[in-house]
């Protein structure tokens, strides 16, 4: 995301002011080192599969419970104001592997409702996993 930042200027995923784009790493942050990590295939492996359905869960909950106060001060249309941020990218991957597990989402209106503007958006519709040429045929949906 950095180097799409670096190299798009007329598309930013961070916001020109300091204090926003301090919002967007924070949960951009707790997605990559609270929640995306732990749902690896070698974590999950390691895991086993009896509980690995019960370890994404738990990590997800505590994650998305972190995330959703963080939006409670922070959003806007999107993350973090009306514009798509990284954090934006950060959300909707991890509420895809939230459903993929089974998360109980209602305690986090925020979070679904920014996931529900952002699945009509077309950049994100084209990233969505069922979209992409090596997407199995039974991921698809």
């Amino acid at each position: 995301m950095h180097y799409l930042e670096e190299t798009r200027p007329q598309r930013p995923l961070l916001p020109q002011d300091v204090h926003k784009r301090a919002k967007v790493r924070e949960i951009c942050e707790v997605v990559a080192s609270g929640i995306q990590p732990l749902q690896n295939l070698i974590v999950l492996i390691h895991v086993g599969e009896e509980k690995k359905k019960e370890w994404a869960q738990h990590w997800i909950t505590r994650g998305f419970r972190a995330i959703e106060k963080l939006l409670s001060t922070s959003a806007g249309k999107f993350c973090v104001g009306d514009e798509i941020t990284m954090a934006d990218c950060c959300l909707v991957p991890q509420v895809f592997n939230a459903r993929r597990f089974h998360v109980d989402l209602r305690p986090y209106p925020i979070i679904l409702r920014i996931d529900r503007e952002l699945e009509s958006h077309p950049a994100f519709r084209a990233a969505h996993p069922s979209n992409q040429p090596d997407c199995p045929p039974e991921a698809a949906k």
